[in-house]
């Protein structure tokens, strides 16, 4: 699924679209309430990783609280992504038994919507869980 907005990102690019206008949209879709707070935790996640390197070039030691709070953010942000799938999936449900038989489009609609907060929770996760790794590994190359 990842390669498909990789794929869908180049292609947007060589239509003249603002990459900016295409993450905006992709926020719209997947339904702001749970995009954002993921949006923000990848910042906070990203701006910790930068400390932490910081602080090591400067001092020459990681801190551990902030290795914990890097992998504790990384796993709600996963969390808060799977939760925005489930509610949507259960509201879109709903819909289908109120309204009856959807259409094919609405149908392939609705499910690419709801995916969305759980694909960029995945990846804050990962970017989250391999900094990390990589800030544990270092640790004990100095230990």
């Amino acid at each position: 699924m990842l390669y498909r907005i990789v794929i869908s990102l180049v292609f947007i690019q060589s239509q003249n679209h603002s990459f900016f206008a295409h993450i905006v949209h992709l926020l719209k879709d997947g339904g702001f309430f749970f995009m954002l707070p993921i949006l923000m935790m990848f910042f906070v996640v990203l701006s910790l990783v930068i400390k932490n390197v910081i602080v090591f070039r400067k001092e020459k030691i990681l801190s551990k609280k902030h290795i914990q709070l890097i992998n504790s953010i990384g796993l709600l942000t996963l969390v808060w992504g799977v939760l925005g799938q489930l509610l949507g999936l259960v509201g879109a449900l709903d819909n289908i038994d109120m309204f009856g038989e959807p259409s094919i489009e609405i149908l392939a609609t609705g499910l690419k919507m709801s995916t969305l907060p759980t694909i960029f929770g995945c990846f804050v996760f990962v970017v989250s869980r391999g900094a990390t790794i990589i800030f544990t590994w270092i640790n004990k190359e100095i230990e």
